[in-house]
Parts: structure tokens; C-alpha cells; sequence
């Protein structure tokens, strides 16, 4: 059902899509537009950069961070290692599904 809220909603879409298209028809809005597409490839070339740095930064932060939690929380280690190994040497069965 078509009520009159999404009919002015439509027709001012509409009008804003006009508008544009009429403003990227000036100099103006040629220029805007080269602009816009500078600033996407720019953003581009920085998103590739920090793709290509994840690893090395990841490694990072795992060597400083254990550093960081040794020096600060010493315990903590002690305590992962006792939790993990625990549940390692004592695995849950996975629970037996029900016979037919």
C-alpha cells in the first residue's frame, strides 16, 4: 500500500537526484566530482597500505601485548597456563548423541 509519507519521500528522491545530476553538469560540480574521486583513491592506496602492514602490526601487538601483560599482571600467565593446561589434560566428551 502506497501512502502519502512514501509518496513525498519518492518524489523528493527524485527531486534531489535531478538537483544532482544538474549540479555535476557545472564546472563546479565537475571539479567537486574530480575531487571526491581523488580523495576515494587516495582512501584506497591507504586502505591497501594497512592491509599490507596487518601482519606485521598483529605480531606486534601479540609480542608487546604478552610482554605488557608479564610486567604488569605477572600472575597471568601462570593462571592461563593452569587454566589451559587443565582443560587439556582433562577434555570434555563431546556429549554422546541419543541411539535410535
Amino acid at each position: 500500500m502506497v501512502n502519502a509519507k512514501h509518496l513525498a519521500t519518492f518524489v523528493l528522491g527524485a527531486a534531489a537526484g535531478v538537483a544532482l545530476h544538474k549540479y555535476l553538469q557545472t564546472e563546479e560540480g565537475e571539479k567537486a566530482l574530480s575531487d571526491l574521486k581523488d580523495k576515494a583513491n587516495q582512501f584506497k592506496g591507504e586502505a591497501e597500505g594497512a592491509i599490507d602492514k596487518a601482519p606485521e602490526y598483529f605480531d606486534k601487538l601479540k609480542t608487546e601485548g604478552a610482554e605488557a601483560l608479564k610486567q604488569y599482571f605477572p600472575g597471568a600467565e601462570k593462571f592461563l597456563q593452569d587454566f589451559f593446561g587443565n582443560k587439556a589434560e582433562n577434555p570434555t566428551p563431546p556429549p554422546s548423541e541419543p541411539q535410535a
